[in-house]
């Protein structure tokens, strides 16, 4: 048995592996998906103040406080950052980490600088205008390869603005997370953002899988991202 933490990206929450996490469990493995602190059920503890950091202890916490061990630490999108974060604080209880279509990311590095420069300006322009300084509204799902009515139906009404701070907050690697063995899964039905740190884990020798389908592989190939981390927590 595996155990599964799932950890969302920007403007999500726990909620968005509502398709995926049934089928990990019914095939014999204990799954944990965390809302991060200041989005979807946790909105109410937004503040500026909400960072990268407040996101790496809210997983820390879990794990620490569950006792979970041999982590397949799952990280969509921005949660690249925060899977890197929690592989540094605490490598003794990961088996693996996977990066979902996410950031790659260094020491001293920060998710907004990791963005194409024409997406990391769209962002700034969003923050400072309908953000007020340090909220990140919501994208547009059709900018994310979301096409089918039934998909946009369901995520636009949970999706909440995304703390800015958790962007420009940098990692602080010492090396301790390349304890922990690397894969990638890049989403290719979309613009492939992410391309460039699919190809940074390829340098780092992490066995890099892809999915024909838009950035949110766990609403619009839920069946086959499942299937995917499977064989990811049993063969690497």
């Amino acid at each position: 048995m595996s155990v599964f933490v799932l950890v969302h990206g920007a403007w999500h929450g726990g909620w968005a592996w509502q398709r995926v996490a049934p089928l990990l469990r019914a095939a014999g493995h204990e799954v944990h998906s965390p809302t991060l602190t200041g989005v979807s059920d946790r909105a109410h503890l937004l503040s500026p103040q909400v960072g990268l950091t407040t996101h790496v202890q809210d997983v820390v916490a879990l794990i620490e406080a569950q006792d979970l061990r041999d982590v397949v630490l799952v990280g969509h999108s921005y949660a690249g950052q925060v899977v890197t974060g929690v592989a540094e604080r605490v490598p003794e209880r990961l088996a693996r980490r996977v990066h979902l279509d996410a950031f790659v990311g260094d020491d001293g590095e920060a998710a907004i600088d990791l963005l194409p420069a024409t997406t990391a300006g769209h962002y700034r322009e969003a923050v400072a205008g309908p953000g007020f300084g340090w909220l990140i509204p919501v994208r547009s799902l059709s900018i994310l390869g979301i096409e089918e009515q039934s998909d946009i139906d369901w995520l636009t009404p949970r999706l909440t603005p995304h703390p800015w701070l958790a962007y420009t907050e940098p990692l602080t690697l010492t090396g301790k997370a390349d304890q922990v063995p690397g894969a990638f899964i890049e989403c290719t039905a979309w613009m492939r953002v992410f391309t460039p740190h699919a190809e940074r884990a390829a340098a780092r020798g992490w066995p890099v899988h892809k999915i024909a389908t838009g950035h949110e592989a766990m609403v619009t190939a839920p069946g086959e991202l499942a299937g995917l981390l499977l064989d990811i927590a049993k063969y690497g």
